[in-house]
């Protein structure tokens, strides 16, 4: 723990989902985190995100945070003449897949630009070393079963993947023209569950996006069913299945990034998965008994754009970051009925309507 003490890391979108177990795991190991957030994603008590003002909290330590947008380039420059980072974790982003189909200008505007400035504030600054929160979804549809690394990116169908696509392709151009660039590229399943203590999770703003968090708020009442968008695919229930990952996990992967980063390893990519898949319905079923509820869906339409199945082949993360998912579905579902059931309206916590 003492070989990291103060080295200070900047953690773009830290309020977020992903971005603040992140942070717990960079305090817990000994680093100094640094977040910028814009509250794009993230739920605000007063000047501070409240996921940050919990983690606080429960680990009784203070969390330096700037409310910053990545499109404001002379804010980004302040930040880093204040401090000397070590590296950088970006999470900051837009990432609703249907909202980039509709609006992908904003999504190009945002996620590229944003990504630009931040490369370029570190490059003039002397900050050489990136881990960047990239997707699944920059493999398109699977040609093959599981995904390793070597599939090829780029065929994405939809415009959130494309950015994470295009970022990745930045990234690998900077490290290859500048040869003291150190960049590890992330690449994510499907992130689920929350931190032990119950008191941060993942609080979609809206209708979630994604089906664990629906499917809780179903069990927790907020929700009357779910909809389970086509069962007729060549799958064992005929359901989609996915590659679904602790967060927790998922987390503790970024901590293996920046281990790695200290090897000067160049650009470097891996999965984050467990590589199992599983289906919507057992989804249901296992939060069904995480809950002890039952949880009321209907079949409905497939959705244009989804495949039949998606999980990964993490092997590689483990070969060479030393890091493998330790949680299984049973814990992803406790962890997530917990924070769940704890705040049924997320973060700002109100009773039920």
């Amino acid at each position: 723990m003492a070989l990291n003490m103060g080295q200070k890391i900047l953690v773009t979108g830290g309020g977020g989902y992903i971005g603040s177990h992140c942070v717990v795991e960079l305090i817990e190991t000994g680093y100094h985190p640094v977040v910028i957030d814009n509250f794009s994603n993230a739920v605000r008590e007063g000047d501070v995100p409240e996921s940050l003002l919990r983690i606080e909290k429960f680990l009784n330590t203070p969390i330096e945070f700037h409310e910053l947008d990545l499109l404001d380039k002379p804010g980004l420059e302040k930040i880093f003449k204040k401090h000397s980072f070590y590296a950088v974790m970006h999470f900051a982003g837009l990432k609703a897949v249907g909202e980039s189909v509709e609006q992908p200008l904003k999504y190009y505007r945002v996620n590229l630009s944003g990504t630009i400035n931040l490369l370029e504030v570190m490059q003039s600054h002397g900050v050489r070393n990136l881990v960047f929160s990239s997707s699944a979804t920059v493999y398109g549809d699977p040609q093959k079963l599981p995904i390793d690394e070597q599939h090829p990116t780029g065929g994405c169908t939809n415009a959130y993947g494309k950015t994470k696509y295009f970022i990745e392709e930045m990234v690998k151009d900077q490290c290859t023209a500048e040869k003291d660039w150190n960049a590890v590229l992330l690449r994510y399943f499907n992130p689920i569950g929350a931190h032990i203590s119950g008191q941060i999770g993942e609080d979609p703003q809206g209708i979630p996006n994604n089906l664990l968090p629906y499917v809780a708020q179903v069990a927790v009442g907020r929700r009357k069913h779910l909809n389970v968008f086509g069962n007729d695919y060549s799958t064992p229930d005929g359901t989609g299945v996915r590659d679904y990952i602790h967060v927790v996990d998922l987390a503790k992967g970024h901590i293996a990034a920046i281990r790695k980063l200290k090897e000067s390893c160049g650009c470097k990519v891996y999965n984050l998965g467990t590589g199992t898949g599983y289906s919507v319905l057992q989804m249901v079923k296992a939060m069904e008994k995480a809950s002890g509820r039952k949880i009321a869906y209907q079949i409905a339409p497939r959705r244009g754009g989804d495949v039949a199945s998606c999980y990964g082949d993490p092997t590689l993360a483990e070969k060479e970051l030393g890091w493998k998912a330790e949680y299984g579905l049973e814990r992803m579902c406790e962890d997530l009925w917990r924070w769940q059931s704890q705040n049924p309206t997320g973060f700002n916590n109100g009773a039920l309507p």
